[in-house]
C-alpha cells in the first residue's frame, strides 16, 4: 500500500513537471532595436501594401519604427542558437516569439547583445480537431422562419432580417452600402466548412475569401477548425437572397485563426497581436474579433479587474495600436455578466476599440452580456446589438440561431464597415463616435449597454451634417443659396427660410437629390428677397422620403442681409406689377382672388403673399397644367389691407403683383 500511495505521488511530481516544462517551452523575446534593419521609412512598400499605405496616408497616419519588420539577421541568430523554433515576429513591439526547451539555447540567446528580455508566454495546443470547448448551442430555423421576402429592400433577409433591421441596416444597404471595396479581417478560432458553405456562395464565386492564416499551427488552412468564426463570420458575408443576408454581404475577407480553442493560453494573445499585424499590413479596413481573455488555464497569468484598463494586457495594447494604425476593430464585450467575473475581458477594454454587447430582438439587455466600466472609467460595452437568438449558421450551411456577444460583435463590425464604406473621408474614431451618438442611450450611458443600440439612418444623417457645406450671396435683390452634400436620388434638400420678425422657418422649396450613387453633390437656388434687414435659411437633407420612416437633417444654414431697397413696401402699386399673371377681382372682397396664367406651359411654381411689412403671411405650391390655368387663392382668413403676391418658377422671381382685399 505504501508503494503505492509512492507510486503515485512519484507520477503527480512526473506530470507536474512535464506540465511545467511544457508552460516554459513558448517565449517571447524583446528586442532592443531595429538600427540594422535592411528596410526604410521611405521606401514603405517594401514592407506594407498598397492599401495599409493608402490608409496611412488618407487619415496623415505617419510611417515610423514599428511599422518596420523586426531585423531578420537577429531572428536568424535565435534560430540558430540550438533547438529553436520561430513562431512569429511583431513588429510593433519588437519581439521574436519562439518555443524550445533547450536550456543552452535559451541562455545564450540572453546573452545576445540585440536582446533586451524575454518572458514565458505558455503552452501551445498541437492538437487538431472539429469538436471544442465552449462550442454555443446552435438552434436551427424551421424553413418557414428562413424564407421571409421583403421585395421593398435591396436585400431579401430572410432570417436575418431582425438583426439588421433593428438598426435600420437595411437603410444603409438600400442607399449602396453593402461593404464592397471593403476589407474586414475576422480573428477567431476556426471557419469550419466555410469552403463548402452554401450561404458564402457568392463570396467564394466572386473571389472575395483574400487570404487565410492558422497563427495557432502555423499553417494557411482554417477550414477545418473549430466552427465558432465561421458562425461569426456569417453575420456579416451571408448573401442567400430570402434566407440568410448578412450585415456586409458584399465586403472582402480575411480569415485568422488566433484562437487556440482547447487550451485558455496567454499565448494566444501574443497570436492576436500577429493576427492584428497582418491585417494591418495587407490592407484591412476592419477587424472583427469575437475573443475576449481574463482567466487562464495557468491562473498565474490571469488578468485582474484593474488591468481591464486598455493599457494593461498584450492584447489589448495591441488592439490600441491597430486602431492608432488607421483600423476600426470591433470586439465583443464578453459573456461574463451573469458570471462570477462579471466584468468585460480585454481586448473590449481598449479605448480605441468598439467592444459590443448583446440584447435580444426587444432591445433588452442580454443577462450573460457583460458588464462595464472598464476599470478606468471607460463607457464599456460601447454599443449592443442582437447577440440573444441571433442569426447565424449551422455547420450544415443553413441558418440557425445562438446566443452571444461573439455575435453581436460581427453584425455590428458589418454594419459599421458599411457606413464606413459611405464616408471613407473620416477615420476609424470618427466611425466610432458617430455610432456612439446614433445610439438610443447616448445621453445616458448604462453599464451593460454602454450607449445603447446604433441606428444607422441616424448615423448617416449625423455625418453628412457634419461634413455638409453652404454659403450665401446676394446680388439686386436676389440670395443665391449653395450647398453641398452626400446624397442619393432617393433622398431630397428642403429648403427653408426666415424672414426678419419671423420664429420659425417656412420651407421655400423642395431639391430632390442627384447623386446617381451616394456621392458628394453641389446644388444652387436663387430666392428673391422682398423685405430688408437679415434674412436665414436652413437646408435639411431628407435621409428617406418613405411617409412611414421619413427622417431629415438640418445638414447647413446661411444668412443673408437684404438692403432697404428690396422692400416690397414701394412696389404694392399694382402699376408696378407685370403682366404675366393677371389678379381678378382686385380689390377682393369676397375673400377669393383668382390668378390667371397667361403661360402655356406646365411648371411648379411657388406662391406667395407677402404683406406691407415684408413679411410672407401665406405660401403654397402649385402644379400648374399645361395650357391657360386660373388658380383660385383663398383670403378669408386675411386682414383687409395691401398685399403683394409673388410667384417664383424654379427658385426665380417669375411675377409679382399688386391687390387689395377689403
Amino acid at each position: 500500500m505504501n508503494y503505492l500511495r509512492l507510486y503515485f505521488t512519484i507520477l503527480v511530481l512526473l506530470l507536474f513537471a512535464i506540465n511545467s516544462k511544457g508552460q516554459q517551452s513558448k517565449y517571447i523575446v524583446y528586442l532592443t532595436s531595429k538600427s540594422e534593419t535592411g528596410f526604410s521609412l521611405t521606401q514603405p512598400s517594401a514592407y506594407l501594401s498598397a492599401r495599409a499605405i493608402e490608409r496611412r496616408t488618407r487619415y496623415n497616419i505617419s510611417i515610423d519604427s514599428t511599422d518596420l519588420p523586426v531585423v531578420e539577421k537577429y531572428v536568424d541568430s535565435i534560430r540558430t542558437a540550438g533547438i529553436v523554433t520561430i513562431l512569429g515576429r511583431l513588429r510593433w513591439i519588437n519581439a521574436v516569439m519562439i518555443q524550445t526547451t533547450d536550456a543552452a539555447a535559451l541562455n545564450k540567446i540572453n546573452s545576445f547583445s540585440f536582446v533586451k528580455s524575454k518572458d514565458s508566454i505558455a503552452l501551445r495546443s498541437t492538437y487538431k480537431g472539429k469538436i471544442v470547448k465552449n462550442n454555443p448551442v446552435v438552434t436551427a430555423l424551421p424553413a418557414n422562419e428562413r424564407n421571409q421576402q421583403i421585395a421593398a429592400d435591396v436585400f431579401q433577409y430572410g432570417a436575418s432580417s431582425t438583426q439588421v433591421k433593428m438598426h435600420n441596416g437595411d437603410f444603409l444597404h438600400n442607399i449602396g452600402a453593402t461593404g464592397h471595396n471593403m476589407y474586414m479581417a475576422f480573428l477567431d478560432g476556426g471557419f469550419f466548412g466555410y469552403l463548402t458553405n452554401p450561404l458564402f456562395d457568392s463570396v467564394r464565386l466572386q473571389n472575395r475569401f483574400l487570404a487565410t492564416k492558422d497563427f495557432v499551427l502555423n499553417e494557411v488552412s482554417v477550414n477545418e477548425d473549430n466552427a465558432h468564426g465561421m458562425q461569426c463570420l456569417s453575420t456579416v458575408a451571408s448573401n442567400k437572397p430570402g434566407v440568410f443576408t448578412g450585415s456586409a454581404p458584399h465586403a472582402s475577407f480575411f480569415l485568422l485563426r488566433t484562437e487556440d480553442v482547447f487550451t485558455e493560453q496567454l499565448i494566444e494573445e501574443y497570436n492576436w497581436a500577429l493576427g492584428a499585424e497582418y491585417a494591418d499590413s495587407a490592407g484591412v479596413d476592419v477587424i472583427s474579433s469575437s475573443v475576449g481573455y481574463s482567466t487562464f488555464d495557468n491562473t498565474a497569468y490571469d488578468h485582474t479587474y484593474a488591468q481591464m484598463n486598455g493599457n494593461t494586457t498584450i492584447v489589448s495594447k495591441h488592439a490600441d495600436m491597430a486602431a492608432k494604425k488607421g483600423l476600426l476593430v470591433v470586439n465583443s464585450n464578453g459573456n461574463e455578466g451573469d458570471k462570477s467575473w462579471k466584468f468585460l475581458v480585454a481586448p473590449a477594454d481598449g479605448d480605441s476599440v468598439l467592444a459590443v454587447g448583446a440584447v435580444n430582438s426587444s432591445n433588452l439587455i442580454a443577462a450573460f452580456s457583460s458588464f462595464g466600466p472598464t476599470s478606468d472609467g471607460q463607457v464599456k460595452a460601447d454599443v449592443v446589438s442582437l447577440g440573444q437568438g441571433a442569426t447565424i449558421s449551422t455547420t450544415s450551411g443553413t441558418p440557425g440561431t445562438s446566443n452571444g456577444t461573439s455575435f453581436s460583435a460581427p453584425n455590428m463590425a458589418g454594419l459599421a464597415t458599411c457606413l464606413w464604406q459611405l464616408f471613407p473621408e473620416v477615420n476609424n474614431q470618427k466611425i466610432i463616435t458617430t455610432l456612439h451618438k446614433s445610439s438610443d442611450k447616448y445621453l445616458s450611458p448604462q453599464p451593460q449597454y454602454g450607449y445603447g443600440l446604433p441606428d444607422m439612418k441616424t448615423a448617416v444623417g449625423l455625418l453628412v451634417a457634419e461634413l455638409s457645406t453652404a454659403n450665401s450671396s446676394v446680388n439686386n435683390c436676389t440670395a443665391t443659396i449653395q450647398w453641398g452634400s452626400k446624397d442619393i436620388a432617393s433622398m431630397q434638400y428642403k429648403v427653408e427660410r426666415k424672414l426678419p420678425g419671423e420664429t420659425n422657418y417656412s420651407v421655400i422649396q423642395t431639391v430632390a437629390a442627384k447623386g446617381t450613387v451616394f456621392s458628394a453633390q453641389n446644388y444652387s437656388i436663387n430666392d428673391a428677397m422682398q423685405v430688408s434687414g437679415i434674412i436665414q435659411y436652413r437646408i435639411t437633407q431628407v435621409m428617406d422620403t418613405n411617409t412611414t420612416s421619413y427622417r431629415a437633417y438640418a445638414i447647413d444654414s446661411v444668412s443673408v442681409t437684404a438692403g432697404s431697397s428690396c422692400a416690397t413696401t414701394n412696389i404694392l402699386d399694382p402699376a408696378a406689377s407685370n403682366e404675366k399673371i393677371k389678379l381678378f377681382p382686385n380689390p377682393a372682397s369676397t375673400g377669393k382672388l383668382f390668378a390667371q396664367f397667361k403661360e402655356q406651359s406646365n411648371g411648379n411654381f411657388v406662391i406667395q403673399i407677402v404683406n406691407v411689412q415684408g413679411k410672407v403671411v401665406q405660401q403654397e405650391l402649385y402644379n400648374k397644367p399645361s395650357g391657360a390655368a386660373t388658380k383660385q387663392i383663398n383670403l378669408r382668413t386675411m386682414p383687409s389691407g395691401k398685399y403683394l403676391l409673388v410667384v417664383f418658377k424654379n427658385g426665380e422671381r417669375y411675377s409679382s403683383s399688386g391687390f387689395i382685399k377689403q
